[in-house]
């Protein structure tokens, strides 16, 4: 994989794995479980200082790409770039982050909910958005309407997307999608493996159609 370009890891392996710990063992454990899976990109929530060694932890693998999220400060995107992160994503659009992302040369991920927020994104060269909280703002139908007169928008719905509905959200023309909590929740680390296993194969079945 080429970490370089996380961009172009998201487009294609569609699959972002958003990760949310109180301590970064535990982020770390379940992020090396979903590996075994075969999964492959990974968002961990670093809204937490306490959560940065997460990061450096699992950068140390050459075969995943590190994404650092729930960041709404500079100062925090520094924290989390000096320790590997490839991405810095906000659960917000946020113009002072996104220009510290642009000088600093890293990609930056937005979030936002509505129509008019997606599209401004857009007008800002945010190279994906993320649609948060896709579920309760409408779940695949919400994606269809927003992408219905803006099919240009490259959207990653996150937020109540699960195991069973997260390719719908990919054939309505979702660029990638977030998944978190149907992934680990109330799950030993041999069945959060056996969870990412059911994803990575879902998803090919629906690559291959």
């Amino acid at each position: 994989m080429n970490i370089q370009n996380p961009i172009d890891a998201i487009y294609k392996h569609k699959i972002v794995a958003v990760i949310r710990a109180e301590e970064p063992d535990e982020a770390v454990e379940k992020a090396r479980a979903m590996i075994s899976g075969g999964l492959k990109i990974f968002e961990i929530t670093v809204e937490k200082g306490s959560m940065l060694p997460a990061i450096e932890e699992l950068n140390k693998n050459n075969d995943i790409v590190v994404m650092a999220g729930g960041v709404v400060t500079a100062m925090r995107a520094q924290e989390a770039i000096n320790l590997g992160a490839k991405c810095i994503i906000s659960p917000v659009l946020q113009n002072s982050l996104l220009k510290f992302c642009l000088g600093k040369k890293i990609p930056h991920i937005a979030t936002v909910s509505t129509p008019n927020e997606a599209y401004n994104a857009w007008k800002h060269r945010i190279p994906i958005i993320k649609i948060f909280p896709a579920k309760s703002m409408g779940h695949v139908e919400y994606i269809e309407d927003v992408l219905r007169p803006m099919p240009f928008l490259n959207l990653m719905p996150s937020g109540g997307v699960t195991l069973e509905d997260f390719t719908l959200y990919l054939k309505a023309g979702s660029v990638a999608v977030g998944m978190g909590r149907c992934l680990y929740k109330n799950a030993s680390l041999k069945e959060i493996t056996e969870r990412a296993k059911f994803a990575v194969t879902k998803l090919s079945e629906f690559t291959n159609l």
